[in-house]
């Protein structure tokens, strides 16, 4: 019987090697991991690659991570905000390397590894220092119907860190709303992935229409509480 059902964070995680390219779900508040990066955390994988939509907030989640000294690279678009400080004293001090990759490149290199897709060539970036490789070469330029593109290729994943709504225990799951965001694609363009789900449901649960991301593509889930704010207040709540 398939049953992807881990009984805790720990459990779903299981071991991450050392120099691992770790894919992380989220896009500003909306859908992070926080339990699974709080897991990776406390497992103690080191030398890390990280690849997310940004470098970290405050001092928790992702930040916390690179101020254990976890992170060697972090692959992302937007590494700085008003209080990504931990990343910012890290990048100026030469303790971490940065890939800086625009939105649209960085969600599109991660489906196309998914996808099998060699390569593929964007107008984004042309004729800026992005159009360079992270070594300094050029990378390969090519003008196709009077327009100019660089050559992009995918970003492949050792382990991929998401979070969905709902799952079951083949490993299907739903997202909610814009929760759902990079999930899907790290999905399927890592080795393993983990999903934690704030609700598990029986199979058949899931209207099949509403899976997004299909069991073929998840290692493990896991349960979390749900964490919800009101009125200034922190509440644990079921799902």
């Amino acid at each position: 019987m398939i049953d992807k059902v881990a009984d805790s964070v720990a459990q779903a995680l299981g071991h991450v090697a050392d120099g691992s390219t770790v894919m992380v779900g989220g896009f500003g508040t909306a859908g992070i991991p926080d339990e699974l990066i709080g897991g990776l955390l406390a497992q103690g994988a080191r030398e890390l690659t990280i690849v997310n939509n940004n470098a970290g907030d405050g001092e928790e989640g992702l930040a916390g991570l690179l101020k254990a000294g976890r992170v060697r690279k972090i692959i992302c678009s937007f590494p700085r905000q008003a209080t990504s400080h931990v990343f910012d004293a890290l990048y100026r001090s030469g303790k971490i390397e940065l890939e800086l990759v625009p939105q649209g490149n960085l969600a599109e290199r991660i489906r196309a590894a998914g996808a099998g897709i060699g390569a593929f060539f964007s107008p984004t970036g042309y004729g800026t220092e992005l159009a360079r490789n992270p070594d300094g070469s050029p990378k390969e330029t090519r003008t196709i119907h009077g327009k100019n593109y660089v050559l992009e290729h995918p970003i492949h994943g050792d382990l991929a860190l998401i979070k969905a709504e709902r799952g079951d225990r083949w490993g299907n799951l739903s997202y909610r709303m814009a929760a759902r965001n990079f999930g899907p694609v790290m999905a399927t363009a890592c080795k393993t992935t983990v999903a934690s789900v704030h609700c598990i449901v029986e199979l058949g649960g899931i209207d099949p229409e509403h899976i997004v991301t299909p069991g073929l593509f998840v290692s493990r889930i896991v349960r979390v509480e749900r964490v919800a704010t009101q009125a200034g207040a922190t509440q644990v709540a079921g799902p």
